[in-house]
């Protein structure tokens, strides 16, 4: 027997060793290697996988922010074209409604040039007359008066002796009056007013009449007191 206490070996008997065990222990290492190997390419699968539909999500999300980006640029610039068609059909319908007023303008023009030539004319026999430029200044108000016409604006007149109307005349003056009659009413008209559809754009200017007060009675003269005497018109103080 050795020293170990297994049994001796003997050199002369040509026995081989016995090789060592490969029983179920070697079996399940060498199969264990390939299912741990297998596992983790199914997980690098999965991810990569993953990977791969969130940048196509990207991508797709991408493209359609692309595409709302050009829909908002195509209508700021249809917003922008109507916008300066309206401007330019809102400058001509101006345009339009101005050449009635640029019409007479030119014809007061006219009238107020040929006055003027005529009045500075070296060889004017006689001095203007009166009536004439009255004439004259008349027909410039009711070109003015026809133009505004053009526009919707009516001109009113008022007459001296109607009733004063707060809503249609604007007090420039009072004009006191005896007759009980003519109290609250238009006395003179210094301008006329105007109106549009049956809104008064501007009121006229009238004079108003007011009842004039009586003259007022004399004070009677205050009674003395008890401490005065009056002595021949003149009052004392007894005191």
């Amino acid at each position: 027997m050795s020293r170990d206490g297994e049994p001796p070996v003997s050199e002369d008997s040509g026995a081989e060793p016995e090789p060592a065990p490969t029983g179920d222990a070697g079996d399940a290492g060498d199969e264990a290697a390939p299912a741990g190997a297998g596992d983790a390419g199914g997980v690098g699968g999965v991810g990569a996988a993953l990977h791969a539909e969130v940048r196509d999500a990207l991508a797709g999300l991408a493209a359609r922010l692309d595409r709302e980006h050009e829909r908002a640029a195509h209508r700021e610039a249809v917003i922008d074209r109507l916008h300066e068609e309206n401007q330019r059909l809102r400058r001509g319908e101006l345009q339009a409604m101005l050449e009635p007023v640029r019409a007479a303008l030119y014809r007061l023009h006219d009238q107020a040039r040929r006055e003027s030539d005529r009045l500075r004319a070296p060889d004017l026999a006689e001095a203007p007359d009166p009536r004439r430029t009255a004439a004259l200044l008349a027909a410039v108000a009711d070109e003015v008066a026809d133009a505004l016409a053009r526009l919707g604006v009516e001109r009113f007149t008022v007459e001296p002796g109607a009733p004063y109307d707060a809503s249609r005349h604007r007090p420039v003056a009072v004009t006191p009056v005896d007759d009980p009659v003519a109290d609250g009413t238009v006395t003179a008209v210094q301008s006329d007013g105007f109106e549009q559809s049956g809104k008064v754009l501007r009121k006229a200017a009238v004079s108003v009449g007011r009842l004039a007060e009586p003259a007022s009675a004399a004070r009677p003269a205050e009674p003395a007191s008890a401490g005065e005497a009056t002595h021949n018109g003149q009052t004392t103080n007894s005191g």
